[in-house]
């Protein structure tokens, strides 16, 4: 063999390992990408906005409040 033919060996080697490391690390971008949407629409799903947050507790202090008065009429009696 002469020369020419181990550097065209040796470089298709080194080419080949070079794609090979590009699509595994292609591979784990798509991978990390479908996970993050895959977070997005379950984060849409199961998160509550703040301003449904606060009338629902708002709503449950008026039911809390009106129990307790409730309870302070029928222990007046």
């Amino acid at each position: 063999m002469d020369t020419q033919q181990i550097f065209n060996f040796g470089a298709s080697i080194i080419g080949s390992i070079a794609m090979w490391v590009l699509k595994v690390i292609w591979d784990e971008i798509k991978a990390l990408k479908e996970a993050q949407d895959n977070m997005q629409k379950d984060l849409a799903r199961d998160m509550v906005l703040k301003e449904d947050y606060r009338s629902d507790i708002s709503d449950i202090k008026n039911m809390f409040n009106r129990i307790l008065d409730k309870m302070d009429t029928k222990a007046d009696k």
